[in-house]
This record gives C-alpha cells, structure tokens and sequence, in this order.
C-alpha cells in the first residue's frame, strides 16, 4: 500500500500541476486531484504515526489535526477572497459534521471490527465535550439568535468579539493540556498505548516527518486550490447543488489526511490518537479556523460573520449532543461508528435535496 501511494504521488502531482497549466477536462483533472490528494494523505498519516511515537499521542494528533485544518484554512481564503461566504461557512459546517460523524464513526468501526472494545482517556473526552458545546452550541448560536435583532454591521462587530475569545479559550485549552495538566488525567488506556509506543520504532525520526508531514501539506494545499476550481463544472455534470458541495465534497476532500491518519491509528488500537484528530480537528475548526477566517476577512472586500444557516446550525448541533453521547463514557465499539455513519448518511442526503 505504501508502494501504491508513493506511485500516485511521483504520477500524480507532476499530473495535476500539468493539466491545471494545460486546461485538462474539469471531470477527469477533478479524479486527478481526489486521487492525488488521498495518497498524500498516505504520506501524512504515516508521518503522524512516527510523530505520535516520539512526542506522545495528543501532540501527534494535534500536529496531523493543525497540518490538516491549514489546507482548509488556505482553500478558505481564497474563497474569501473570491466573495464566496456561503461556501466558506458550509465547508467549516462539512469539516464540523465530516470530523465528529465520518471520521470518528468510520475510526470507531474499523477499530471496532478487529477489537471487540476499545479505550481512550475518558477525562479528555470529558473536557471536549465541554469545548464542544461551547464552540458550537453557544459561540455558533449567538450569533445566529442576535443578528435577527440587529443590522449587517453589528452583526460582523459581534462575530469579531466572539472570534477573539474563541482563539484565547483555544489556546488556553492547548496550554491546559499540554502545559499545567499534562500527565495530570492520565488514564490505564493511555498508559497502554506508551507501553506499546516503546516497543515499537517509529518509520521515520521526528525531522524527517515533520519536514515529509510539512511537504505533503504544501502539496495538499496546491492541489486542493486547483479542485475547486473544478466544483462548478462537476456539479453541473453530476447535478450537485452548491451547499452539496461545500459541506460534503469540499469537506471529505479538505480532509483526506486526517480520516486516513484516524482511521489508521484506530485500527492499531491507538484510540487516543484517533480521538485527538476526530474531536481535536473539530474544536480547532470552531475556535481557531473558523475565528481566524473571521479576522482575517477584516482586511478583505467581503467580511464573513458567524451567521450559519439554520439546517448547517442544527446538523452541527445534532452531531455535537450524538457525539458526547456516544464518548462519554471513555469506551467505544463498531456499533457506535456505525451510528455516526448513519447520521452522517441521513445528513448528506438531506443537504443534497436542499
């Protein structure tokens, strides 16, 4: 498989640097990137496992979670740039829904397939779920419930102040796990998994896949710019509504590498890790990309605020109470993968028909 990802990638970035520069069919470049993309993903859950060896599981996740969301944060900016705010919000919409329903269910079920009952530390799940309600339920809603009172404006000057206390509480939350309670809420699963982690020997040494995680990245990005561009022409082919496609096209795109790496590390028991990508990439898309996206629109002819419309809002929030549910307890099977699927499925059907 290894072999198989580094053919596509030496076939596939030359391809779809060539066919951008050469105006190839929009339909056959948009397989090209798909395919490209999934096998740098290859590359980048690799490097993530090496990494969640030597420097521990919840920096391994947050590394491939932040190397993963930066490919979105780019795609982002260049739709802010463009004007297109409805497909900015749903594709931060389809990352929330994509990471707590897709990522984590297939993780859940493909770990759940070869073991029977798999663990991870039930205090981070527990503290997680906290930021989840407030990221999304309370900094996503407001918003939302406010701005029917006020005009335009206001509106934007609310999105700015609720962005800047999401990066701050971001950022404590990164210092109160991996600085002043770190090793703190250490649980038996994760001491398990560093048992496991000394006897085995990371693929590659902690520069090597920083600089192989960080290149792949690069390449994701390009990549990822060059398939937008090919969404407008697709849809047509395929008769995919805009919304369709920024909450379920762009976002399962956007986020090749961190299903892979998730998926990867579940199904080596590695649940710590799994969960830190899954539920971590979420929190850092509510209260660090989303945010950002909104300061950063400041300097742009058009200004995003947090105003999601009401189906993205309720999916959000369904998908934040049915994941806690299913977390809680620190202990996860197939079965309870198979209901995020399931949710993710009834979701997606429903956003196509809209």
């Amino acid at each position: 498989m290894n072999r198989l990802f580094l053919i596509m990638v030496v076939i596939g970035v030359p391809l779809s640097v060539i066919g951008s520069l050469m105006h190839w069919p929009a339909v056959i470049m948009f397989v090209v990137y798909c395919l490209t993309i999934i096998a740098l993903a290859g590359f980048m859950g690799r490097a993530t496992e090496s990494l969640a060896i030597v420097a521990g599981p919840r920096i391994g996740g947050l590394l491939n979670a932040t190397f993963g969301n930066a490919v979105e944060l780019i795609i982002s900016i260049f739709a802010l740039k463009a004007g297109l705010v409805t497909v900015v919000l749903a594709s931060l919409t389809g990352s929330v829904l994509g990471n707590l329903l897709l990522v984590a269910g297939l993780s859940f079920f493909v770990g759940g397939i070869k073991f029977k009952r798999q663990r991870f530390n039930v205090h981070d799940a527990r503290h997680n779920s906290g930021l989840l309600i407030f990221s999304i339920i309370l900094a996503f809603v407001v918003p939302e419930v406010f701005s029917m009172e006020m005009n335009d404006q206001d509106t934007f000057t609310l999105s700015i102040g609720i962005s800047v206390i999401l990066i701050l509480l971001y950022l404590a939350g990164l210092f109160f796990k991996l600085v002043s309670h770190r090793g703190i809420y250490q649980q038996d699963s994760e001491q398990v998994e560093k048992e496991n982690e000394e006897h085995e020997e990371p693929e590659w040494g902690k520069w090597k896949a920083l600089i192989i995680l960080a290149l792949a990245t690069v390449a994701v990005g390009y990549v990822s710019e060059n398939l937008v561009h090919t969404f407008e022409v697709v849809a047509e082919s395929f008769g995919w509504s805009e919304i369709f496609i920024g909450i379920i096209i762009v976002a399962i795109v956007g986020n090749a590498a961190e299903h892979a790496s998730a998926v990867m590390m579940a199904y080596k028991n590695k649940m710590n890790v799994a969960i830190e990508i899954a539920i971590g990439s979420t929190l850092q898309v509510a209260m660090f990309v989303a945010p950002l996206l909104v300061l950063i629109s400041l300097f742009l002819d058009t200004q995003m605020a947090l105003v999601f419309s009401m189906p993205e809002l309720i999916a959000m929030i369904t998908a934040v109470f049915l994941t806690i549910s299913l977390t809680n307890d620190g202990e996860t099977n197939w079965f309870e993968g198979g209901t995020l699927l399931a949710a993710y499925a009834i979701m997606g059907i429903g956003f196509y028909l809209l």
